[in-house]
């Protein structure tokens, strides 16, 4: 006699699918880990906002400029998000073109990450190798021209 389960074996979606998260709770349930971030970085633009990274002592100097006299990507960062949130877009791209980038992005990947949690379904990054590469090329290419003279136009 031959034993048979009943019940059949689930199946392993493939690696590359994106599946529909349980339907446990209401929308409002499902959105409250990207209200929260929305909050966490509301509040760090809020706070960059009112005090202004332009006066000095507020905030603590790039060490990099500061020993060595060159601009790190990442300078002028602060510059840029106090600009961006006050809606000075021409200054907050003088100051960090790739910083503004960088905010554009991430809202656009934070209102994906809302409507695809409204629907029920998890959001799922797959950078592969050539993305992630590609994103590392970008930055030291920014970071390269705006220290040589040509690139004093990408200066913070």
């Amino acid at each position: 006699m031959r034993c048979v389960n009943a019940e059949p074996q689930p199946v392993a979606p493939p690696p590359h699918a994106v599946q529909a998260a349980p339907a446990r709770g209401g929308a409002l349930r499902r959105l409250w880990i990207p209200a929260a971030a929305l909050a966490a970085v509301g509040g760090a633009f809020a706070y960059v906002a009112a005090v202004d990274p332009n006066e000095p002592g507020h905030y603590p100097v790039c060490p990099l400029r500061r020993f060595t006299g060159l601009y790190c990507p990442g300078c002028g960062g602060l510059r840029s998000a106090h600009a961006f949130a006050r809606g000075d877009l021409a200054t907050a791209l003088q100051d960090n073109a790739l910083a503004v980038a960088a905010f554009l992005a991430l809202a656009a990947l934070w209102t994906v990450w809302v409507v695809r949690a409204a629907l029920g379904r998890t959001l799922r990054l797959e950078l592969r190798p050539a993305a992630l590469w590609a994103l590392g090329a970008s930055v030291l290419v920014f970071t390269v021209v705006r220290n040589l003279p040509f690139g004093a136009w990408l200066h913070p």
